[in-house]
This record gives structure tokens, sequence and C-alpha cells, in this order.
């Protein structure tokens, strides 16, 4: 199975960062380096949430539904007019879902690291977490998944390469800051270079982030 990174790399990923980058008036450039990076969090928050009974069935309960894979069928719909306001209104109550309380510092980190601020990241993911959630529908109809355990699996596999511990410690790092400064300061310094270690975190993160 490809990983949600090579999806970004695919024809399809190039639609979505163009599009994502059109509707919100942000460089094309910064839309997808905010996007290989917030992807994983959001896959990976999504994996920590599927780990109960509740959080799995409710996660189900919106890819059999809602988000059935429908709207990669007309990309170019959704993004030629102006990506609607239903559609953001949707992306913002999936990120409130998906991260809860952790979104705030989630999108410092990744404005720190892609020189957006905040609010510009926000709108980014708006757009981007119903995509995501459509890429994640359609998965799950074409691996006939129907359990917990066939869901985290799924999410697992998309997440492709980042079984590396300290690449995962990372994802769960980001997922942690509470924005109080202090957490989210060792993040970005890790993000940012912090590691000297070749081929350590520093190598990891440059993988993740295509440096």
């Amino acid at each position: 199975m490809e990983g949600i990174l090579d999806l970004l790399n695919s024809d399809l990923g190039k639609t979505i960062v163009s599009g994502v980058s059109g509707s919100t008036g942000t460089d094309q450039n910064k839309t997808n380096s905010v996007l290989t990076m917030a992807l994983p969090v959001l896959m990976k928050a999504m994996e920590r949430n599927a780990s109960t009974p509740e959080g799995a069935q409710g996660l189900m309960g919106a890819l059999n539904s809602k988000h059935d894979g429908s709207i990669l069928d007309n990309l170019g719909g959704l993004f030629g007019g102006g990506v609607d306001d239903s559609v953001k209104t949707d992306g913002d109550k999936i990120l409130g879902h998906v991260l809860g309380q952790k979104r705030q510092g989630v999108e410092q980190v990744i404005g720190q690291k892609s020189g957006l601020d905040a609010g510009s990241v926000s709108n980014i993911l708006k757009v981007a977490a119903p995509i995501l959630m459509g890429v994640l529908g359609k998965q799950t109809r074409q691996n006939n998944v129907s359990s917990q355990s066939d869901l985290t699996g799924l999410l697992g596999g998309l997440l492709g390469g980042s079984s590396a511990s300290q690449e995962q410690s990372f994802l769960e790092k980001i997922l942690d800051a509470d924005g109080d400064g202090s957490v989210i300061d060792d993040v970005a310094g890790m993000v940012l270079g912090g590691s000297k270690k070749k081929g350590g975190l520093g190598g990891l993160l440059g993988g993740l982030f295509g440096k």
C-alpha cells in the first residue's frame, strides 16, 4: 500500500496541493510543506483515536457515510468555483474531533516550520481534512475494512515507513504539544535541525519533510 506522502507526490496529490493553495491564497510550496507535515500527524491522531472501540466506531461511521471518497470524484468542481464554506466547516469539525485540544499546538508547530502563521495553517488544514477523509473512505472500501483492527491496520499502512520509532515519537510529540511554548520549542528545535546526528532524528525528519 502506498503511504500518505506517496499520495502527495501523485497526480491526485498535485491536484490537491494546487487546489488547496489556490483556494486559501497560500504559496504552493508552502502549502505542500504544510500538508507534508500535517497529513502524517492527522493520520497518527486518527490511529490513536481508532485505538478505542468508540473511536474506531465513530471513524468507521464517518468513512462509511459522509466521507466515502466521493469528494475525490469531483476535485475540479470543488476547487474550480472556490471551496464551499460547508467544506471548510466540515474540515474545521474534523480537525477539532481528530486533534481535540492539541489542535492549536499542532498548527503552531507546523506554522513555525513552514514559515506561515497558525491561521494560514488552519485554513489549509480545513480544506485538506475533508479530502484526507475522502482518501481514507476510498481506501476503506477498496480494502473491505470492517473492523477496528482492519481500520488501525489501514491507518498504520498509510503512515507508510513511519514505523521508525524516532519518527513515531516525533509525531507523538507534536500531538502532545499543548501550545505552552516549552514542548513546542523542543519539537521545533528537532524539526528545524536541532539534531546534529546525521541519520538520527534529523535524517528521519529530512526524509519525512522532503528536505
